[in-house]
């Protein structure tokens, strides 16, 4: 019987680390399965028995085993294939592979199939007993492993997202303070960002374009860093000449972000192309229909309703109601009618708030004091 030392009984429980003493044999020769059983169960396993490949695999589905010793050349599913399943299903089960046949060859085609050792038939019990500890070994090896390399990458993954959500608060933060220069417009990205959103989920959209439409939406105006100030804060209408130059500031934000956003296309896109038309007049690059980015547009009906229901030094916000009927008015033309449409359902079910100039008002000259 295998009589272990206790070195050997403590390297036994290491590698189990507190699992049952279960294996199961398999061999379709019923004296060698006996020997087996014997072996094993006089060094503290409990074991189970089957005659052929088949009879394992049910016998794994109904009590998967942390050791499984089996003989190589059986009919119907041999130890190969047996093997090759095992590993595809039960990845965790180290199994011990023993046959009659004495080939290094096929011992390595075994230890490369994924078996943890091989054993020829006839073997010692001190023999047996050394494969069993050394493939129970092998198996708390390369499971701590693979648990070292989950938690390698849920920690990676952690502080890859902490840096995204730093970066993404930076360049909202910068998007703020292009802002906080004019108490007309604080707030504008933040409420084109809720307004697109709620046109989106309107439109029944998810995922990662939903994720991208928020960031691109609240950075959309991110290349007025590039306006001239005297130019941003005029009080009164614009030159044609300013409004070129201010029209400007989709490229500009675009070129700034292209480095930093190569994974969020369709953000990128919001920032580009947020003043085309549908009608193929806008800016910058004279896309039409639905070549325009469905993002992009979007986000024009959700900044035009901003800039039209917000006040300037020269104009106050205009109603709700007149907003809304100039994006009907300019749906099909400037602006693509299954967003305005969207944005219109969205008001009238209260899931975005309607816009309020004076406390927006009120707001901004508070903040900026």
């Amino acid at each position: 019987m295998l009589r272990h030392t206790d070195a050997t009984s403590a390297r036994l429980l290491n590698a189990l680390a507190g699992e049952a003493r279960r294996c199961l044999i398999v061999d379709d020769e019923p004296a060698m399965r006996t020997v087996l059983r014997r072996l094993m169960t006089a060094d503290g396993f409990e074991c189970i028995e089957v005659s052929s490949g088949v009879e394992a695999l049910a016998a794994l589905e109904t009590q998967p085993v942390p050791l499984v010793l089996s003989d190589y050349h059986m009919p119907v599913l041999d130890g190969a294939e047996l093997l090759r399943t095992v590993q595809s299903r039960w990845p965790g089960t180290a199994v011990v592979i023993i046959t009659a046949i004495s080939d290094v060859n096929l011992a390595v085609r075994c230890l490369d199939a994924g078996a943890l050792d091989y054993l020829t038939k006839p073997f010692s019990t001190e023999e047996l007993r050394a494969r069993v500890l050394q493939a129970l070994e092998k198996r708390r090896l390369l499971i701590d492993n693979a648990a070292y390399r989950t938690r390698l990458e849920e920690r990676v993954a952690q502080q890859s997202r902490q840096y995204e959500e730093l970066f993404l608060a930076s360049l909202q933060s910068l998007a703020d303070a292009l802002e906080v220069k004019d108490s007309y417009t604080w707030g504008h990205s933040t409420r084109v960002s809720q307004y697109a959103m709620a046109i989106a989920r309107e439109l029944q959209l998810d995922g990662t374009l939903l994720d991208q439409l928020e960031l691109g939406s609240r950075l959309h105006d991110i290349g007025k860093i590039g306006v001239r100030e005297s130019v941003l804060n005029k009080d009164g209408p614009l030159t044609d000449a300013e409004y070129a130059h201010v029209m400007e500031h989709p490229v500009i934000g675009w070129r700034l972000l292209a480095p930093l956003l190569r994974d969020m296309p369709v953000a990128l896109a919001v920032v580009r192309s947020h003043h085309e038309r549908f009608d193929g007049h806008g800016t910058p690059d004279r896309l039409a229909g639905l070549d325009i980015p469905l993002a992009a547009r979007i986000t024009a009906v959700a900044d035009s309703f901003d800039a039209m229901t917000s006040g300037r030094p020269y104009r106050s916000g205009m109603p709700v109601e007149d907003a809304l009927a100039e994006l009907r008015r300019c749906a099909g033309t400037q602006f693509d009618s299954q967003c305005v449409q969207a944005f219109e359902a969205a008001l009238a079910k209260q899931t975005v708030a309607r816009p309020d100039w004076r406390v927006q008002r009120a707001h901004s000259l508070q903040i900026v004091a």
